[in-house]
């Protein structure tokens, strides 16, 4: 036999030259893909995990028989070498202050060619799907090549986390849809509506959803003024009622179910935070819609932040306030329906659509919906980039950004 180090080089050899083979050099290279509907996944009343099948006539039920195209290429990600490595250095930093050098592999990834607005189109209708079922008249019909999906959390008594899973005929790549808050304040409502609320005043406000005297905060962590107790409130925000621990067992589940595949998260509104916030702990391609600021949200979360989360990427448009971070104020929509949504920065890259002045569209709750992104947006060519010779707005970090600047966060004993 071969000396076992020997062994290993030869191995890891072959799987550069075989991955020189397959991977085409230019990070540009696109190719489409096909999706099928698989299972249905749930979160259980005591937070498990859980996944049921469905047959493959289920589709021809529901009349989907059309067909998605989806232009991908392969972009850069960092990811930890596991994710009971990752979680202990989050750990020490929660439980001790302690900071550890977590090691970050450098790897080239296929994901979805966010340059495209053809691509951002259809991952938007997987996002509105995540709301309805297949039978709803509010469904998109999709692609052929995305035309296996999964829904879960649809249980009569499912009353948090839920969406749909897309995968290809040969599980190569799978998508997670992660559904966005429900809301009657900007459109919808529904058995989600209770802990959507709660996700969305613990990961989007500044102090427990403290806005005023009159308001009934969702954690004790306020000491007066504008003083906000820090260890409270990131103590707060890792309760087993967050979305967050949810979503990652989720995606450790689908890693079990699919072992080789490449694996794409995208949500709406709470569920695209969310999905950002697991995008940037596996170290996984994310689009989120219409999201609500989450880099607050990653820092109290403790989460190692890699060299770079360019692979997490944000789509919106200025006359939406929740994602702007101008949602705020006793006086506004966001107050007046009991939500307190304070932050703006996002993680990653954003492509922001001026809506506000080539469209004329004035600031208004209710075009944070994912169907406004849908058919007035991503519907039709958007000119103002058609002029430059691209196809959507260039997606940019934000740099420099400020939210909550006008509280003093610290340790501050009841």
């Amino acid at each position: 036999m071969l000396p076992t180090a020997l062994t290993t080089l030869l191995v890891l050899l072959l799987e550069f030259f075989l991955d020189c083979g397959q991977r085409p050099q230019n990070s540009h290279f696109q190719k489409s893909l096909r999706f099928e509907l698989r299972h249905e996944h749930g979160v259980s009343p005591d937070a498990r995990v859980v996944f049921s099948d469905v047959p493959s006539t289920t589709s021809l039920v529901y009349g989907n028989e059309s067909s998605y195209s989806i232009d991908t290429q392969y972009m850069t990600s960092y990811r930890p070498s596991s994710f009971s490595a990752y979680n202990d250095v989050r750990i020490r930093s929660m439980r001790h202050a302690q900071s550890a050098n977590l090691p970050w592999y450098e790897t080239e990834i296929l994901g979805p060619n966010v340059e495209k607005r053809e691509t951002l189109l259809e991952l938007a209708k997987m996002t509105n799907n995540a709301y309805v079922t297949p039978d709803d008249s509010q469904w998109y019909e999709l692609d052929e090549k995305w035309i296996t999906h999964y829904p879960f959390g649809w249980e009569p008594d499912a009353d948090g986390f839920r969406g749909y899973v897309f995968a290809t005929p040969d599980n190569s790549t799978v998508i997670l849809s992660i559904k966005g808050t429900s809301a009657a304040v900007w459109g919808g409502a529904g058995p989600t509506a209770k802990k959507d609320k709660l996700n969305d005043n613990l990961l989007f406000s500044c102090c427990c959803a403290r806005i005023d005297w009159s308001w009934t905060t969702v954690c004790g962590c306020y000491r007066g003024g504008w003083k906000c107790d820090q260890d409270c409130l990131e103590q707060a925000l890792v309760e087993d009622s967050l979305f967050y621990p949810i979503g990652t067992n989720l995606y450790n589940n689908l890693t079990y179910m699919y072992p080789t595949s490449d694996i794409w998260i995208i949500g709406h509104s709470l569920g695209g935070a969310v999905a950002s916030l697991l995008g940037v702990t596996f170290g996984t391609p994310v689009v989120a819609f219409e999201s609500p600021g989450e880099r607050l949200a990653a820092r109290r979360l403790h989460l190692p932040s890699p060299p770079s989360t360019h692979h997490v990427t944000h789509v919106y448009h200025t006359a939406d306030p929740i994602a702007m971070g101008t949602c705020n104020g006793i006086l506004s929509s966001c107050a007046l329906g009991g939500f307190a949504m304070e932050t703006r920065c996002h993680q990653g890259k954003s492509i922001v659509y001026d809506t506000v002045s080539n469209l004329s569209w004035s600031v208004d709750i209710r075009k944070h919906g994912i169907v406004n992104v849908i058919e007035d947006i991503l519907g039709k060519p958007w000119q103002p980039s058609e002029g430059v010779g691209r196809s959507v707005p260039p997606a940019a970090a934000e740099e420099d950004c400020v939210e909550c600047y006008s509280w003093e966060f610290g340790n501050f004993p009841p």
